[in-house]
């Protein structure tokens, strides 16, 4: 046998066998991947949690920062301040240095009581008004709390609201806050969704290299059939000429005949789908950031706890109020050496108080030339270049909600920074808040290719079709499904036979 015949052989065995399991895992992922089109995994966006924050009133309140600031052991190394309601009374959230939190009752200057259960259901009866609270205990995380945004809260309060929607709530143990709301509907439908897609039922905390080496695995050992059945695919299709039977696959059986058919016309996007996915995973870590990271602390140039604008926070209140703008939140910050305060409304908008010529003022933005100078600070390296960018991009561009990155904040016009090093490391800038919204190297926009466009069509144009773009997602899953289920009758049937060749050897002797 020569080698050519020798390597289609493997080729035929692997996929022969390997398409066992692989057709089912599939199916599954197609499935659920259609469903996460429409419902994504439970979050809590920032314009969500506001809506339900009341806005900020002056009456009977508040104490100065200073105030709020001694109750820390470390007042200069104080990272966040924010001035907000819980419970539907305002709190100063301060987050110290080494990331916890503390809150100080706004009206009194007391600390905060520490988080129990009536607490937590007080929590939740002001996030979902009119409705019961069933309190559920403490847990670390569960099915619907991976994300890793939520470890700075953990342990989490669960709350099982009697609203329409049997929403469940899970609380801040640190801030008392609701960090993520799962109706009923949609927890239900993650089963067949994300909680399937993800594989979730093999995760168990934020940080699981098991859960990741399994699907790492999973994706490989589907990759590896999904190559295997296109080689096959190709070398038995009559491409000149045809088979006795008339037809150009050599398959006359129903199921091997469609298998054969639409694996071919399927093959290049089932392919990359699942090759995307293994990507997903970062495996061996190609796609981490190679060079220097950006420095926020340099970026900011002072913590809010040691430099804060010396604004009494009743008059920043009646400041926006005057500008017409009803802020729900107020948060302490310094851009290159620069104290100002964001605020934001129930829809996240937002305003910046600033001081100059001795006069505070509300502005709505950062001017570009102030986020440039602030930006030089971010790494030790020349900047190439800086655009503004007016409109999305490849790297720059927000998600529908149900996406997985659907909670980031991606406003316009934003500022992108790209540095002259090694790794050309590029920054994108929010004017309007002066936070860095996303920084990546050559190395993670490469990932963001082989994983995000790959397997989720998310190339700006592609985003705007919105509905045609859905459809053809659909189809093209349902396509992937026709060849899985074909996959699994093949599948059951080989293993049928095999199954009962060996009971009948068995028999024999």
């Amino acid at each position: 046998m020569t080698l050519s015949a020798r390597v289609k052989r493997l080729t035929y065995l692997i996929h022969r066998w390997t398409g066992v399991a692989a057709c089912v895992l599939m199916a599954l992922w197609f499935v659920s991947g259609i469903v996460m089109l429409f419902i994504g995994y439970p979050k809590l966006t920032p314009w969500e949690r506001l809506q339900t924050v009341p806005a900020l009133q002056v009456q009977h309140c508040c104490v100065s920062l200073q105030q709020a600031l001694a109750h820390s052991r470390a007042p200069d190394k104080v990272q966040e301040i924010v001035l907000t309601s819980i419970r539907n009374q305002p709190y100063y959230r301060l987050r110290e240095g080494k990331g916890n939190y503390l809150l100080v009752d706004a009206r009194s200057g007391a600390l905060a009581p520490t988080m129990d259960k009536q607490l937590a259901l007080a929590g939740a009866r002001a996030f979902v008004p009119n409705a019961d609270a069933h309190y559920l205990g403490i847990v670390h995380e569960d099915r619907w709390t991976h994300a890793r945004s939520l470890d700075p809260h953990r342990p989490l309060h669960r709350v099982q609201m009697d609203d329409a929607e049997h929403t469940l709530l899970y609380l801040s143990d640190s801030t008392g806050q609701v960090v993520m709301d799962a109706p009923r509907a949609q927890r239900l439908w993650n089963y067949v969704g994300a909680w399937l897609h993800w594989l979730y039922m093999f995760r168990d905390r934020p940080v699981d290299p098991v859960w990741s080496w399994i699907v790492i695995a999973l994706s490989a050992f589907g990759t590896l059939t999904a190559i295997s059945g296109t080689l096959a695919g190709i070398w038995r299709w009559r491409f000149r000429g045809r088979y006795k039977s008339g037809a150009r696959t050599p398959y006359r059986e129903v199921y091997l005949h469609w298998h054969h058919i639409i694996g071919l016309s399927f093959a290049a996007i089932i392919f990359t789908w699942i090759f995307s996915g293994l990507m997903s995973m970062n495996p061996l870590g190609i796609f981490d950031a190679r060079g220097e990271k950006p420095n926020s602390a340099a970026y900011r140039g002072a913590t809010p706890g040691t430099t804060h604008l010396s604004l009494d926070t009743a008059q920043a209140v009646n400041l926006l109020n005057d500008a017409g703008f009803r802020a729900n939140e107020i948060e302490w910050r310094v851009l290159h050496g620069r104290p100002y305060l964001l605020a934001r409304n129930g829809a996240n908008a937002t305003r910046l108080i600033v001081e100059e010529g001795g006069r505070y003022q509300v502005r709505e933005r950062w001017s570009d030339a102030e986020l440039f100078q602030a930006a030089t600070q971010l790494l030790h390296a020349p900047i190439r270049d800086h655009q503004v960018l007016t409109q999305y991009d490849t790297y720059y561009y927000g998600r529908q909600q149900e996406a997985m990155m659907g909670a980031a904040e991606r406003r316009l016009p934003a500022l992108r920074v790209r540095f002259d090093e090694t790794h050309q490391t590029w920054v994108h800038l929010d004017p309007f808040t002066g936070d860095v919204e996303s920084s990546s190297d050559q190395a993670q926009r490469t990932g963001r290719w082989l994983f995000s466009f790959l397997h989720s069509w998310d190339l700006p144009p592609m985003l705007q079709a919105g509905a045609w773009r859905d459809a053809i997602l659909i189809l093209l899953s349902l396509g992937g499904l026709a060849l899985s289920l074909t996959g699994i009758v093949i599948g059951w049937r080989r293993l049928r036979t095999w199954f009962g060749q060996h009971s009948q050897h068995h028999r024999t002797h």
